[in-house]
């Protein structure tokens, strides 16, 4: 069943995605090199719930190719995939790049200062917030004996596996 929720509130919204990804620990963070080709990183996502901006939040590498890819083309893809839950989310949005000391210091963990050894002030991190346009999500809802039973009653009868969750469109404000 598709649905689309570009009628809920933004606060609907927000709820909606943070409940498919909060329990994701590391999603894709998708860019576009100047030669036209996709490149998809892994990443953690540092807020503790989706910004009232409708923002995520991630601190990268100044040296990695991520920076000067959405410096030229600020639209990028973060897909989150929780198959042990059955849920999977693409977000579109536009990365820009943040100076905000503290929001650094808001969204510190020790995970972090693995990758940033200098800390907060490293001059090597980077904080990168992703302003969600839209999101797609696939929620599975029947068990896994379920969807296999499904699928294979589908190869035998050539028919689509019948609903097995919920698909759908989160229009955020930017979108």
């Amino acid at each position: 069943m598709d649905t689309t929720h570009e009628h809920d509130s933004a606060a609907e919204c927000r709820d909606k995605l943070w409940k498919l990804i909060k329990g994701t620990r590391f999603c894709m963070f998708g860019t576009q090199h100047e030669n036209g080709q996709f490149h998809s990183r892994p990443m953690t996502t540092q807020n503790k719930a989706i910004d009232e901006d409708d923002s995520l939040w991630f601190f990268m590498s100044r040296r990695g190719d991520a920076a000067a890819d959405f410096a030229a083309r600020p639209e990028v893809n973060v897909s989150y995939a929780n198959p042990d839950d059955d849920s999977y989310v693409s977000i579109s949005g536009r990365a820009a790049v943040v100076v905000d000391p503290g929001k650094v210091n808001e969204l510190w963990t020790k995970m972090a200062a693995a990758w940033f050894p200098g800390g907060q002030t490293d001059p090597d991190l980077m904080l990168v917030r992703v302003r969600i346009a839209h999101a797609h999500y696939w929620d599975v809802k029947e068990s896994k004996l379920r969807q296999l039973y499904e699928m294979g009653k589908a190869v035998l009868t050539g028919k689509p596996p019948k609903d097995l969750g919920e698909s759908g469109d989160v229009v955020m404000r930017g979108g």
